[in-house]
């Protein structure tokens, strides 16, 4: 796969995640469970408080995933500023997405207490399955992009 097409498996994937805060945020409810608990009662309680706050989530990962692509078009200015964000970014999410896949695995598999709060079977299933692991893909095809695409 050449540089341009890892870019864009980036960009597409940040792209899902960020339609899911959109999703979410416009007050759509599917797949809300998978996120955690408190996700789905803020949503209940206060809708519009929490519209403005996933309406901002949706536009940073959007963000996110977007820029590093325009940028390898040649589409952005100060094209080093954002590689040396997206070199940063990327490894973040795979970090960060492997970890908490990783951790959300180990507790459904039982080699790992819960922790003090009772965190529903959907949330556990939903990070190590859907959310983290995306995360980590995401960062993982950035980073590929990346380093094929070094001066």
């Amino acid at each position: 796969m050449n540089v341009q097409r890892w870019f864009a498996l980036a960009a597409a994937l940040g792209c899902l995640h960020a339609a899911f805060s959109l999703h979410w945020a416009l007050g759509g409810t599917w797949l809300l469970e998978t996120v955690s608990p408190a996700a789905v009662e803020a949503v209940r309680q206060s809708p519009l408080g929490e519209s403005g706050t996933l309406l901002a989530v949706a536009a940073f990962k959007g963000a996110a995933a977007l820029v590093p692509w325009a940028s390898a078009w040649g589409w952005l200015p100060w094209p080093r500023l954002w590689r040396g964000v997206a070199w940063m970014g990327s490894g973040f999410l795979v970090l960060y997405g492997a970890a908490n896949a990783f951790g959300a695995a180990s507790i459904l598999l039982g080699y790992q207490p819960g922790g003090g709060e009772a965190v529903p079977r959907s949330a556990l299933l939903g990070h190590a399955l859907l959310w983290d692991p995306l995360f980590a893909l995401w960062g993982a095809a950035l980073l590929r992009a990346l380093w094929l695409s070094r001066p």
